[in-house]
């Protein structure tokens, strides 16, 4: 029912289908009035509405033609419909002339693609005892929901929705409990309070608790969520789905929806955007129109920029830029700001489902950078890593680091106390914004050559690789920095190296470097021995395939210089390399598809090792662990053992005699 075609940090692009069709996600799905729809929405890129199943229920004449004539002819949208179950009506009057069940039947009645059940949707910051009562109804509702479907045999496809207020302990276990049931979508509901009191601190922790506890194989919607100033952070939580009445209710109003906030016609001197109604009139022309007219022309824009900020956001996605766009949309409003700010809490999180490589360079735009997943990533590898005596300190140059350092490195001091530096057991590591230390002989990998910083250093990162060095330096007996560095972190040195410091370049101990902090430590030995060659681009010079003797162990991508197994490399990696580690675990019945060279689904893995992520690459076991295949993980490990639909792994070939 829904499957990931593109993912960065938890923000997925995906297909969810439908018995009316497929729809491409991230997707918002305008509110449509069964009554009062002037719109239409599908002409400005709606691929999937929501209306509400109360409100025709409660109408005798809307009842009666959308139960002889279907809710699609009613709304006259031919497209996939979700429909409310009547709870917005439920928070704002206190009750509802309909049982959970009804509202289950009714919407299955009048031919619902995605229905709802009548959960309690409890407003921010009230007191616990009503939320603890209100969220035992809403877990009864739905596990209620769930089994009337089965018993009743229902096709249509079933919401359940997340519940608990500003508690996050209760959002976890609502989350939890609603994952033990078998919905098909599970929104994340009573938020809208929180973000028209811009609320979205308490946002973030209200989303990330719930997603946190949900399944990954399943679509989530945040409800109430149409403003495009917050779809790129939502989508990074993990948000799929959006719905709002904010594209007409806002028009009705005057005004008009932006990335950067809200324009109130009145005082627009200019209209703030290219769309077809921004490019053919002025404010002034819209100022003297009538009020439905002007209504409906400042609602189609509102369509415009929502939908326009939804492709910017999937592209994002493709890209690998996704967080960049987060960073710069959480600039329009210092609220905002704060709930990029408070992600960070999650960055644990957030690293088991962020991709290794990307399509994008990696861009520092501010100090909220620092707390991406590929710097936290980098910092645990570099802590992992086996090292040498004495650690040398380089300043950054033109990338790669390592094309423009050789032979004489300048003039070094003596960090910390006074000892003899051993150059020939000595890490060569370059200090820079925002990785802190990157070492020469893996600086070509991803991100650490493809990233791009200002070249003037804001405080705050400058306290950050400070922080980070002082902390690594006490790993090593001796430390030495070159004067650059000194100068960058205002270290006070007064002790000058009075050696001679030479970078000597070495292709084998550098390809090493990289399957160790690719694959873990000990895969360099395992990968690269006997009659090791080393085969170059004649145009850029970068290692391009490496063998031993005539026989392929690995090539090495352009993009971005990790690793990509060839027989021999599996064989090796596989042999060296402690179970589960960089493997994939599948079922019989799948090990012909596997030896045959054919991809692997996720519901034929039983297991893998959970610090693969997506575009690793991987070898493909059984459960005897013996060899069957390799190839490139299209999934993180969490993603492959919560999917039941899908590829996981792109195999390239299969061991098959």
């Amino acid at each position: 029912m829904f499957e990931i075609k593109a993912k960065d940090m938890r923000g997925r692009v995906g297909v969810l289908k439908t018995k009316h069709g497929n729809v491409k996600t991230p997707a918002l799905m305008p509110v449509i009035h069964p009554r009062k729809q002037v719109i239409d929405v599908k002409k400005y890129g709606a691929d999937i509405v929501i209306t509400n199943a109360y409100l025709i229920y409660k109408d005798d004449d809307l009842k009666q033609k959308a139960v002889e004539e279907g809710l699609h002819k009613l709304i006259n949208f031919d497209g996939p419909v979700m429909t409310d179950s009547g709870s917005f009506q439920l928070s704002v009057y206190g009750d509802v002339d309909i049982t959970n069940k009804e509202v289950i039947e009714f919407q299955e009645l009048i031919g619902t693609d995605i229905g709802t059940s009548l959960d309690i949707p409890t407003a921010p910051f009230v007191e616990r005892e009503k939320v603890e009562s209100d969220l035992e109804i809403t877990l009864e509702r739905a596990k209620e929901a769930v089994e009337f479907k089965k018993e009743q045999n229902i096709e249509m496809l079933l919401n359940s929705v997340v519940q608990g207020s500003t508690f996050m302990d209760l959002r976890q276990e609502c989350a939890s409990e609603l994952s033990k049931l078998d919905a098909d979508l599970y929104p994340i509901g009573a938020v809208v309070p929180l973000m028209e009191s811009y609320h979205y601190k308490e946002l973030v922790d209200v989303v990330m608790n719930s997603m946190m506890n949900l399944p990954d194989n399943t679509a989530r919607h945040l409800m109430g969520a149409g403003h495009p100033m917050i779809f790129a952070l939502a989508v990074a939580m993990g948000c799929d789905l959006f719905d709002s009445a904010a594209y007409i209710l806002y028009a009705e109003d005057d005004r008009l929806l932006s990335t950067r906030g809200t324009f109130k016609l009145e005082n627009l001197q200019e209209m703030p955007c290219s769309c077809e109604v921004c490019s053919k009139y002025t404010p002034d022309d819209l100022r003297a129109m009538p009020k439905d007219e002007r209504r409906d022309l400042i609602a189609q824009h509102n369509l415009y920029v929502s939908f326009a900020e939804l492709r910017l956001i999937r592209q994002a996605i493709y890209e690998g830029s996704l967080m960049e766009l987060v960073e710069e949309r959480c600039r329009a409003h210092p609220a905002l700001l704060d709930a990029v700010r408070q992600l960070a809490n999650y960055n644990d999180d957030f690293e088991k489902y962020d991709p290794r490589s990307k399509k994008s360079a990696f861009f520092y735009t501010g100090s909220e950078s620092l707390n991406r997943s590929e710097v936290l990533r980098h910092h645990e590898k570099l802590r992992e890593r086996p090292k040498k005596r004495d650690l040398i300190v380089l300043p950054p140059t033109r990338k790669p680091y390592s094309k423009f350092f050789s032979g004489k490195l300048g003039e070094f001091f003596i960090y910390g106390d006074s000892h003899e530096i051993d150059t020939d057991n000595a890490d060569f590591m370059v200090l820079d914004v925002p990785f802190a230390l990157i070492p020469l002989d893996i600086d070509e990998l991803y991100p650490l050559s493809q990233s791009a910083a200002p070249k003037i250093r804001d405080s705050e990162s400058v306290n950050f690789i400070r922080d980070f060095f002082e902390d690594f330096a006490e790993n090593y007996d001796g430390v030495i920095v070159q004067k650059k560095v000194a100068d960058i972190l205002n270290l006070d040195l007064e002790n000058k190296f009075e050696g001679e410091v030479i970078y000597a370049k070495d292709d084998v101990k550098k390809i090493k470097a990289i399957a160790d902090y690719q694959f873990g430590w000990g895969a360099g030995e395992a990968l690269f021995k006997g009659n090791i060659k080393i085969e170059k681009s004649k145009k850029t010079g970068k290692i391009r395939h490496i063998y031993d003797g005539k026989t392929l162990i690995v090539n090495m991508r352009a993009s971005d210089s990790y690793l990509v197994l060839s027989k021999e490399g599996a064989r090796r990696l596989h042999k060296a390399m402690p179970y589960p580690q960089n493997r994939v675990v599948v079922n019989e019945d799948s090990e012909p598809f596997a030896l045959d060279g054919k991809s692997i689904f996720s519901k034929f893995v039983i297991e893998c090792d959970e610090n693969i992520r997506s575009n690793d690459e991987v070898i493909i076991v059984n459960r005897d662990d013996k060899l069957l295949a390799y190839g490139k993980s299209l999934l993180s490990a969490v993603e492959i053992n919560n999917f039941q639909t899908g590829q996981a792994i792109k195999t390239r070939k299969g061991f098959k005699k």
